[in-house]
């Protein structure tokens, strides 16, 4: 079995997902095998942060075409993150 830091793949910083971020809210990429409770333990782990909620859903791969040739897009899980309240993931480090 993995150790729970490696489910978290990176921290996605968009515009759209830093709307979110003062209500606590902060999106990562995550492995496609890790469970709720492995992501939870790794983002209090790492961040130091106590997390109240996680949402997860999986983005489909799509079929592209590329110079006459069909390939596909990968499947990417995502992890919505919602901190309790208070708590901030620093990003100077």
């Amino acid at each position: 079995m993995k150790p729970e830091r490696n489910c978290i793949r990176t921290i996605i910083r968009t515009e759209k997902s830093t709307l979110e971020e003062p209500a606590g809210k902060y999106l990562f990429i995550v492995d496609k095998n890790a469970g709720k409770v492995a992501i939870r333990k790794a983002i209090e782990d790492i961040y130091k942060v106590k997390v109240n909620k996680i949402n997860t859903y999986t983005s489909i791969g799509k079929a592209k075409t590329v110079r006459y040739q069909v390939g596909r897009t990968p499947e990417i899980k995502k992890a919505i993150v919602t901190l309790k309240k208070g708590d901030k993931i620093d990003f100077s480090q």
